[in-house]
Formats: C-alpha cells, structure tokens, sequence
C-alpha cells in the first residue's frame, strides 16, 4: 500500500505540473504586442496593420501606446484609424533617401505614431489600425519598435530582435515581407473589426486546446495511477 500511495501522489504531480505549465505557456504567447496580419508582399499596397497591444499587469492600466515605424525602409501614405477614447500623434521624418513612385518622388515618412488618452485595463487588449499606400519592396520585413506606458509609470519596451531559435522577452513586433501571393490574414478590403474577431476567435482556439491537451494528460495520469493500484492488488492476491 504505501507504494500505491507513492504512485499516486507522483501521478498526480506530474498532471498539475504538466497542466500548468501549457495553460502558462498560452498566457505568455498572447501577452506580446504583436502586428497583424504578419505578413504581407514586398511591395504591397492599399492596406491595413493592426498593432494589437495587449495589457499584462494586474495592478495597473496602459494609458499611452508609441509604435516606431522604420525609416530606412519607409512605410508611405500612413493613416491612422480613430479610436475611440485615444488621440493619436503623427510624426513625420525627412527620408535619407527620397522614394521615387508612380505618384512622384517621396521625401517624408511617418515615423512614430502615439495614442494617449485611452485605457486599456487588466485582462483586456486594444486593436490600433494604420493603413497604408504602399510598403517597401527592398526588405524581408519590417520591425516596428513599440513603447508601452502603463498607469504606474513602467513601461515596457518591446524592442528586442530575435537573434536565433528562442523568442527574446520583449521581442519587437515583426511583419514579414513575402516575394508575392496574400497576406496571412483577412483581405484590407474587409473591415478591420472582422479581422480582430477572427484572431481573437483562433487565439481562443489555441487557448481551448491548450486545455483539452492539458486534461487529457490529466486523464492519462489517473488512468497509469489506476492500472498500478489494481496491477498492485492482483499482486497480492
């Protein structure tokens, strides 16, 4: 007996653990700010990014979002979505190197948007939508360094290039630049609050499956501790 009970407290460790650590692991996936879709064709225009910023402290609220836009390879015709409670500032910058287009020679970008004014609270999350004339055709992708300010004053900066394999703490968010073919999510046609619910609906998804996978290992732990306690048993008899 004093086995069985070892088997069982083990099993049943190792379920809580293991359940754990994958409902751990989806919050941490959702908590970065990211841009959507996350990828579009070199070269694309007539679009929409959506900068989804989601709030990860308990005790305090965002209040102010800074999204950095790269001049080197410049994102042309910015225009930002008002939204609702936030009051966005546009920066423009002179071009080091002035981008010729069929509409004529381009020789200012924007290069930083700022919304202040709003609040996103605890558990919650705000969709930002920019659209664009046109996206360069020059690069594999665009890194938008992102600045986020919350109530109490921290700010979390979300700048770091991933370097490898492993996804840094702060990674900055990254749209990637494809050689042709559509982009990985809703057409800009469609409104971008279809776009936001369809992501929402597949990060629940993951959410979800996370859990299932997460009460499946329990079932199997209890089903191993159960195939002991009776396999001990018959081995008394």
């Amino acid at each position: 007996m004093p086995m069985t009970r070892t088997t069982l407290r083990r099993a049943a460790a190792v379920t809580a653990l293991t359940a754990a650590g994958l409902l751990a692991a989806a919050g941490v996936a959702s908590a970065h700010v990211t841009v959507h879709p996350e990828s579009y064709a070199k070269g694309a225009t007539d679009g929409v990014l959506s900068f989804r910023v989601p709030n990860e402290e308990d005790s305090a609220s965002t209040t102010k979002v800074q999204v950095f836009l790269p001049t080197d390879h410049p994102v042309l015709g910015v225009l930002v979505h008002p939204q609702d409670g936030w009051t966005a500032k546009v920066t423009t910058t002179k071009l080091k190197t002035p981008v010729k287009t069929d509409d004529g020679t381009i020789t200012d970008a924007v290069s930083e948007i700022t919304w202040t004014g709003g609040k996103i609270g605890a558990g919650q999350y705000e969709d930002f939508d920019v659209a664009f004339g046109q996206l360069p055709d020059d690069t594999g992708q665009l890194s938008f360094k992102t600045l986020q300010t919350y109530s109490d004053g921290k700010v979390a900066r979300w700048i770091e290039e991933s370097s490898g394999g492993d996804e840094p703490e702060n990674p900055v968010p990254v749209l990637k630049l494809t050689a042709g073919g559509e982009t990985t999510a809703p057409a800009a046609a469609k409104s971008s609050n279809a776009a936001a619910a369809k992501s929402a609906d597949a990060s629940d998804s993951t959410a979800r499956g996370l859990g299932i996978a997460g009460l499946v290992v329990g079932v199997l732990g209890l089903a191993a501790a159960a195939f002991a306690l009776v396999r001990s048993r018959s081995a008394r008899s």
